[in-house]
């Protein structure tokens, strides 16, 4: 298996297992499982630092670096990029653990999600960049 092609970044938001029913017909991880797990660890991310409903609205970049296999241990990390007016830009990097008594990760997938804050009317709302990040 080649190196992983940069270090980890952000901070651990999601934390999974793949199992047998998220396989496509090859026997490996659907990338959409994938890319859905990434989603909900960006959401998360971008709630803690709006405190308020938030919406996906782009996929700016999405790379598949290597296969996720059933029982890996899937790790979603996310770090915030940019925060706009109503918007924020986070980085999602999936690491995957292939073995339980092991502390190696290989990064499998990456890409650069965008979320806007929303009211309960589902319009934009500004992001209060005072708000506190933390989990």
């Amino acid at each position: 298996m080649p190196d992983s092609p940069q270090p980890l970044e952000g901070k651990l938001s999601l934390r999974t297992l793949a199992m047998p029913a998220d396989t496509n017909p090859a026997g490996d991880i659907f990338g959409g499982w994938l890319l859905s797990q990434m989603d909900i660890a960006g959401g998360l991310a971008a709630k803690r630092v709006c405190h308020c409903r938030v919406v996906t609205v782009g996929i700016e970049s999405m790379t598949f670096h290597q296969p996720v296999f059933v029982g890996d241990v899937v790790c979603c990390y996310t770090d915030i990029k940019k925060i706009g007016k109503t918007s924020m830009t986070i980085k999602v990097q999936v690491w995957s653990v292939r073995d339980n008594f092991s502390s190696e990760r290989i990064l499998v997938t990456e890409g650069l999600f965008t979320y806007v804050a929303i009211d309960e009317s589902r319009q934009p709302v500004p992001i209060d960049v005072k708000a506190d990040p933390a989990p």
